[in-house]
């Protein structure tokens, strides 16, 4: 028979150990706060491309020229006082390179379009949507789809010097583009912020290479509705832990495995705030996942107690059953622990970024996980049975197998 342990003795101390850890997280809300990342705070979001433009194009006349560009057809819409109102219907399925869209706009009269790679396929053109689509004397550039050269890392260099800027690449190889995200206070002006990152992708690249595909501002209002949702989202997804396992075991090992899962949450966080580890929405998949492995790793010895209730009539007191079982599945726990940190420590070691953050907060998970499941759900379960006697014990757990029998 295996040695049985006494962990009931490490119930209290480590009961009083996490209660100071989590106070010291409370306190460090009101003094320090969350590091909220762009996901959860007022911000802009620009999407952009970087490549070399293959046609210029400038008009020179007295009307209205502009374009509309889609992924079939390039429409030129002719306007104004003293000219014949029409609109020219490029095809793409006929007119297919650059060159043919050249000889096609050069013959209205006015308009110049100085081609740098006539063969490029004309259905993967693109326009920079922060400049008007209206032709004039100053160049409007056509741009190509799957031509970059650069990557991730060359962005955010660029933008090194901007704090609080987050890169990331949309799409794959020469076809993608970059989702820059910075958030703003209550006194930056947005068009300021805009142009401060557009002057250092423009500095960095070339201001006719850096195509803007589209640029969006996140409202304060959005932002805390975001915020709202995932407490939401967290706290339903506790609930639903606790019924099922109110459903599968009893209501007071229910409660100890939610309270369980409420410390994990609360130690990450506080481990968050006092590091100041941006708070973004791969830190939150990081604690929704804990508790998910946390609440797994509970189960385990959950069902582990619930068998050595009937195996251990002989039984003076509960805590004899919770070290029994507690010993039994300790070094499944730990094992278990172990080899998933071995794949998270990897992720910390090799990645940056928020996955790197999503790592490190995954790693004080895990450990928080392990140690909330053996001590902290048990020491719960052990405080709610102090008065438990064997004869209830054995009534009790044979009622909860037969009931298992007629669900199976």
């Amino acid at each position: 028979m295996k040695k049985t342990v006494n962990f009931s003795k490490g119930f209290v101390p480590s009961v009083i150990i996490s209660s100071v850890i989590i106070l010291c997280g409370v306190v460090g809300f009101f003094v320090k706060g969350i590091n909220f990342g762009i996901d959860f705070k007022p911000g802009l979001i620009e999407e952009v491309r970087v490549a070399p433009p293959v046609a210029e194009i400038t008009y020179n006349g007295p009307a209205k020229v502009s374009l509309d560009l889609s992924a079939g057809q390039l429409d030129v819409v002719i306007s104004g006082v003293g000219v014949t109102n029409e609109t020219r219907v490029l095809n793409f399925a006929e007119i297919d390179t650059v060159q043919k869209i050249a000889d096609e706009m050069n013959k209205i009269e006015g308009v110049s379009v100085n081609v740098k790679n006539g063969s490029f396929d004309s259905t993967k053109l693109f326009l920079n949507s922060a400049v008007t689509n209206q032709l004039s004397n100053s160049i409007l550039y056509l741009y190509p789809a799957g031509t970059s050269d650069i990557t991730t890392d060359d962005v955010r260099d660029a933008l090194a010097s901007i704090t609080g800027v987050a890169v990331k690449q949309l799409g794959n190889g020469s076809d993608a583009s970059y989702q820059i995200r910075v958030g703003v206070s209550a006194t930056d002006k947005q068009n300021e912020v805009l142009d401060k990152i557009n002057s250092h992708l423009y500095s960095h690249f070339g201001k006719e290479k850096v195509a803007i595909v589209k640029t969006d501002f996140i409202g304060s209002s959005f932002s805390k509705s975001i915020a709202f949702k995932s407490v939401i989202m967290m706290v339903l997804t506790v609930l639903l832990i606790w019924i099922y396992a109110a459903i599968r075991f009893h209501w007071d090992f229910a409660l100890g495995s939610v309270i369980a899962l409420i410390h994990d949450a609360l130690i990450m966080m506080t481990f968050i705030i006092w590091t100041q580890m941006e708070f973004t929405s791969t830190v939150l998949a990081a604690v929704l996942t804990i508790v998910g492995y946390s609440i797994n790793a509970t189960v385990v010895i959950l069902d582990r107690i619930r068998y050595n209730l009937k195996m251990m009539p002989e039984a003076k007191d509960f805590n004899s059953i919770l070290n029994q079982s507690l010993s039994d599945t300790f070094i499944r726990s730990v094992l278990t622990t172990v080899t998933t940190l071995i794949a998270v420590l990897s992720l910390y070691i090799f990645t940056t970024g928020s996955i790197k953050d999503f790592a490190l907060a995954l790693i004080v998970g895990l450990i928080s996980g392990m140690y909330s499941s053996i001590f902290i759900s048990s020491a719960f379960i052990s405080a709610g049975r102090k008065n438990w006697k064997a004869e209830y014990g054995v009534h009790h757990s044979l009622k909860t197998v037969k009931a298992d029998e007629v669900n199976e």
